[in-house]
């Protein structure tokens, strides 16, 4: 394996003029590994910023079909990172080999489906409306649209995803496919990963020609304030916390230039099993659904963390059954020693509610996090408490109980927005869903039905977002091909000599597009 330099990655080369080292660590120990990183300056902060502008004419001009081949150079060299590689992940994150393992596999994937997107064309959003110089009582101009890259986009890596959402994560895949250069800020927990990562996209990087600055990365506490005030930047995307997406949001909002932050930051993604189901096959969810909630000891965003039932037999028979399930969980070991305080710390909060009982899971002791099982009144959510609210990072859930199906209702229009909402439904059960499913479309980004919200596939019709808090902006998603959207913006052409246009709106459409025109969807020449 190469040395691990620990430099900033800015237009091309590395940089290290600061004064201060950081360390990467043992998830599972918390010893200290053998790797230095060199926190960035303002000034390195500043230079990759603009070395990120200065590519960005050069990159975004480029035929979309050369921005495809450097997407695919990039998973091929992803693909390529070796068992030690793996196992130098599984040391900083204490997630599992084949964790790992498939979690490489799907950034690559990923790579290569937005550079499918770039060479289907659709991205352009190509619309013509043609002259019309005889119309009456006005004449129409000729008016051409399409969807070019806003520009450099700054990156935040998140910490529960190594691969799939940090260094070649959805994020910078979007932006990249976009014709936006990145300058991505590397997470603290696993700051090696990212190294490794930033050096195989600027291996495809060299290898497929592309502008110096297209992808640029820095290290440090604090470096993000500074990226996301820089000018040249032209969007945010980020995975993390509350508190973290808010504050990146607030920073952006009061540039003196405002520009968009797309943050995926907390979600309680609630789970609702209805009556016929419990009774068809209650043994079977409860298994299902705890497996779910310790997944990956808890730390995904689509971790199920409200589970909502109608008050009856079969659903005390489900309590008791889910108590005694999540009672046998063994502990696990999380992302960092960050993460398992503030798991503790949010376990503590329930623990003290007095609206809050503790059904299920073993004392916190130790490194490890030991899943909990919780009950709360329903009223908790109909009065709004902010503690329900809340996302817990961690392999716990809460139960609550409702009186009937106009309760059901009523609760769910307390949640605040999520990413996911699922129903656990037999047939008999589908009225009750036909009242719910209007409601929960305005609160979610994705409903699922007999089906559990950890996993989400990369592909163009997954939606990963939702209403805020979930996320800064529900128009978009982090997660498929839609994501590109958040980072291009439309541009119209105004009675343009064809000759000046760029090949998307061509008259002999030389890129063979579907494009909209004069109202009709078509693909041929004009």
């Amino acid at each position: 394996m190469p040395e691990i330099l620990g430099h900033n990655y800015i237009g091309g080369t590395r940089s290290a003029v600061g004064s201060i080292t950081l360390r990467s660590h043992d998830a599972s120990t918390g010893e200290a590994l053998p790797f230095s990183f060199m926190q960035a300056t303002a000034e390195e902060v500043y230079a990759a910023a603009q070395a990120a502008a200065a590519a960005y004419p050069a990159f975004r001009n480029l035929p979309a079909s050369r921005r495809a081949e450097f997407l695919e150079a990039i998973a091929t060299q992803l693909d390529a990172l070796d068992d030690e590689f793996v196992a130098l992940v599984t040391r900083e994150t204490a997630l599992p080999t084949a964790r790992i393992q498939g979690e490489r596999a799907r950034t690559s994937g990923q790579m290569r489906l937005f550079a499918q997107v770039l060479r289907r064309g659709d991205f352009y959003g190509a619309r013509i409306d043609r002259a019309l110089p005889e119309r009456q009582p006005l004449p129409r101009v000729d008016l051409r649209q399409y969807r070019i890259g806003v520009g450099p986009v700054a990156v935040f890596g998140a910490s529960n995803f190594p691969l799939a959402f940090s260094t070649a994560g959805g994020d910078t895949a979007a932006a990249l496919a976009a014709g936006c250069p990145v300058v991505f800020k590397a997470h603290s927990g696993h700051m090696a990963t990212a190294e490794r990562v930033a050096d195989a996209i600027i291996r495809a990087a060299e290898q497929t020609d592309m502008p110096k600055g297209v992808f640029n990365m820095i290290y440090g506490s604090g470096v993000g304030e500074i990226l996301v005030k820089h000018p040249a930047i032209q969007a945010v995307g980020f995975t993390g916390s509350l508190k973290g997406g808010r504050a990146l949001c607030d920073m952006a909002a009061a540039r003196s230039q405002p520009i968009p932050v797309f943050a995926e930051m907390s979600s309680i993604n609630p789970v609702v099993v209805l009556p016929q189901a419990l009774q068809v096959r209650g043994e079977k969810i409860a298994s299902e659904l705890v497996a779910s909630v310790v997944q990956g000891c808890g730390q995904f965003c689509t971790n199920p963390g409200l589970v909502i039932g109608i008050s009856s037999p079969r659903f005390d028979a489900f309590t008791a059954l889910l108590s005694g399930l999540m009672s046998e969980q063994p502990p696990q070991t999380m992302l960092n020693a960050g993460t398992l305080a503030s798991y503790k710390k949010a376990l503590q909060a329930l623990l003290s509610h007095p609206g809050v009982t503790h059904l299920a899971g073993q004392e916190q002791l130790g490194n490890q996090a030991r899943p909990q099982l919780f009950k709360a009144d329903a009223s908790l959510l109909l009065k709004s408490d902010a503690l329900l609210q809340e996302e817990v990072f961690g392999p716990t859930t809460v139960l609550v109980e409702v009186a009937n199906a106009g309760e059901l209702q009523q609760v769910l229009q307390s949640l605040h927005g999520q990413l996911t909402a699922t129903l656990i439904a037999e047939t008999l059960d589908l009225q009750i869903c036909t009242g719910v499913l209007p409601l929960l479309e305005q609160k979610v980004g994705r409903v699922l039905f007999n089906g559990y919200p950890t996993g989400v596939e990369v592909c163009d019709a997954m939606v990963h977002g939702g209403p805020y808090p979930a996320t800064s902006d529900a128009r978009g998603t982090s997660v498929g091909t839609l994501a590109i959207e958040r980072f291009l913006r439309p541009v119209c052409y105004q009675n343009c000599p064809d000759t000046l246009l760029p090949e998307a709106l061509q008259n002999a459409n030389p890129l063979g597009l579907n494009r909209l025109v004069d109202g009709i969807l078509q693909r041929q020449s004009l």
